[in-house]
């Protein structure tokens, strides 16, 4: 039996930090996730500029694309095209338990904090808000302006889960990859999804009386 949802809703927007996004999808494809794949024209002009993917125009083509470039098993991936309204991911009788934004620009963001839904990611976000399921943005901007701080602090009164990609430094990391690794780990945490890339804060703790 696996633990955490078993089928996540995945959007990237056009904040930087498309590595985030990839390394996720990666993740949850190893853990064998059904994942439901939305992405926005920004966020593919930015993935093609911090990474060597450059996905194609087309939903079915990208869907190829990301499941040959993963290696995932077929049908895992699903991916839909911004007004792709009759997708399972815009009705509550069809979304999955979980949504991640990652990354979530500060244009998402607000979107979400009041509602819109212009494209199918904010609609997907405003379905997992009025069902109660799980919502996690990650924002990657700095320096943060008070309209931002004041959209998160709504959003988190609504019980969405803000986590800044704001890698932490305990574990010593030694690549960029690790640091990509440090925001991914907490979101799979998060999700409770199992995953050996970050040791929990005093796992291998060892006290001073040893």
């Amino acid at each position: 039996m696996i633990s955490g949802p078993d089928r996540i809703t995945l959007a990237m927007t056009g904040a930087s930090g498309a590595q985030y996004g990839l390394r996720l999808l990666d993740c949850l494809v190893r853990e064998d996730r059904e994942v439901h794949f939305l992405i926005s024209k920004a966020a593919q002009l930015v993935m093609a500029t911090e990474t060597d993917v450059t996905l194609p125009p087309k939903p079915q083509m990208m869907q190829a694309f990301l499941t040959e470039y993963t290696g995932a098993a077929a049908g895992k991936i699903k991916v839909y095209g911004k007004e792709d309204w009759m997708s399972p991911v815009a009705s509550g009788s069809g979304a999955p338990a979980a949504m991640v934004v990652v990354p979530c620009s500060t244009g998402t963001l607000s979107a979400i904090a009041t509602g819109a839904c212009n494209n199918l990611i904010e609609r997907a976000a405003d379905v997992t808000l009025k069902e109660r399921r799980q919502l996690i943005l990650v924002p990657r901007e700095a320096p943060y302006s008070s309209i931002h701080l004041e959209h998160m602090l709504k959003l988190s009164n609504m019980g969405v889960t803000i986590l800044p990609a704001s890698p932490g430094f305990y574990h010593q990391p030694q690549t960029i990859d690790d640091l990509i690794d440090f925001v991914v780990a907490r979101i799979l945490n998060l999700l409770n999804i199992p995953q050996d890339m970050l040791p929990r804060w005093g796992e291998h703790h060892l006290s001073s009386d040893e």
